[in-house]
């Protein structure tokens, strides 16, 4: 009987042990330091029409970590356009919110269900939807051209975009249809989001010059600007110059001048002048910026992209060109007296980005490129 006793407490006592064992392993093993997948890097290049940024958005584009997206606003705008750019403002932030988490289900709100990829705005400008797993027909690694891609992976169904988008370690959209810095800091203290901002800027007279070439296709846009009315006659132009270069104002105050902790090393300005007078350089401050590395075969691109023989005929085409001399055409094919007027509804725009007044017809004339840049450095 006292040894039936004895082999249950010893039994008791194994069975207790082996608990104990087991239970200390296993909090061991909760309580050690697991290797996370890092949180992805969220880049929203914020600008205007006619600014330089859909070269720049092809900076971002053709990287291999980076999943793009070129102004998914469009659909917004498209579908609501009876509004105000201001009334838009809180949509466009919502739909950008969850293009930056891959949920792509937002776009239900403004595509038919029946939709397919090549049914997102400029689809074919974003190399991540044009490799796999968004398209099988190119690499990830390749430099891809929106032609080539528009050519050959359009029938691929829409959910390879969210699928593709959740494979990158960066998602970066270029967005036009923002007037205020403020609407987005909800996204800024948003936990869930690693949002930095880069805010690309250009010589509003340029921007005037290059509207000029693609006023059509911009009409709509400007009606939601300014309104109808206002971009009627003679002054409409300048009505929506205006809007547009106070908007660079406020948002550049909100970035550089009155920041809020939340923005610290999360805001940087860019001029496109300064991109294409050094394109390596400029290419290399945005990828720091992003945290992302400047491969040689990247920089071979950006170098060959913005060194080129082409003029730039095509408003929104971004091929091979002599992007420096572009991006000044407008001294020569600018008259003054619109020249004068630009500056007149954008002087403060002008003053705070660094960009130098013109005084005169015969200053224009004789006004060197890189005396202007002199002048333009800040």
């Amino acid at each position: 009987m006292m040894k039936l006793r004895s082999m249950q407490v010893l039994l008791i006592l194994a069975v207790l042990s082996f608990l104990l064992i087991h239970f200390h392993f296993l909090s061991c093993s909760n309580n050690a330091p697991m290797e996370e997948k890092p949180s992805p890097v969220h880049i929203l290049i914020l600008s205007s029409w006619r600014s330089g940024s859909s070269f720049t958005g092809q900076i971002f584009s053709q990287h291999p970590s980076v999943f793009y997206l070129m102004e998914p606003a469009w659909h917004v705008w498209v579908k609501m356009y009876q509004n105000s750019a201001k009334v838009l403002h809180m949509a466009v932030r919502d739909l950008v919110r969850s293009a930056f988490l891959c949920d792509m289900s937002v776009f239900d709100a403004y595509m038919s269900s029946q939709k397919n990829k090549s049914d997102l705005f400029q689809w074919e400008t974003s190399r991540a939807l044009c490799s796999p797993p968004a398209c099988d027909s190119f690499s990830r690694s390749d430099i891809i051209t929106a032609g080539n891609c528009k050519t050959i992976c359009s029938k691929y169904p829409f959910s390879k975009v969210e699928e593709a988008c959740k494979t990158y370690s960066h998602v970066a959209i270029k967005e036009v249809r923002f007037f205020d810095l403020k609407v987005l800091y909800p996204l800024l203290t948003d936990p869930s989001l690693n949002l930095k901002i880069i805010h690309l800027v250009r010589d509003p007279r340029a921007v005037f010059r290059s509207r000029e070439n693609s006023m059509a296709e911009l009409k709509r846009d400007s009606n939601i600007v300014v309104g109808s009315q206002r971009t009627k006659g003679e002054m409409g132009p300048y009505n929506t110059m205006q809007v547009i270069c106070q908007s660079q104002v406020e948002i550049y105050k909100a970035g550089r001048q009155t920041i809020p902790s939340f923005l610290k090393d999360r805001y940087l300005l860019v001029r496109y002048e300064d991109i294409v007078r050094d394109p390596l350089s400029g290419a290399a401050q945005m990828y720091r910026f992003a945290e992302l590395h400047f491969t040689p075969e990247l920089q071979k691109w950006v170098y060959n992209i913005t060194h080129g023989k082409g003029q730039g005929a095509q408003a929104f085409d971004i091929g091979s060109r002599d992007a420096l001399r572009v991006s000044q055409a407008w001294r020569k094919t600018l008259p003054f007296q619109k020249i004068e007027k630009v500056q007149n509804v954008c002087k403060d725009a002008m003053d705070l980005l660094g960009y130098r007044l013109v005084q005169s017809e015969e200053e224009q004339k004789n006004m060197s490129l890189d005396l202007l840049f002199a002048l333009n450095s800040s």
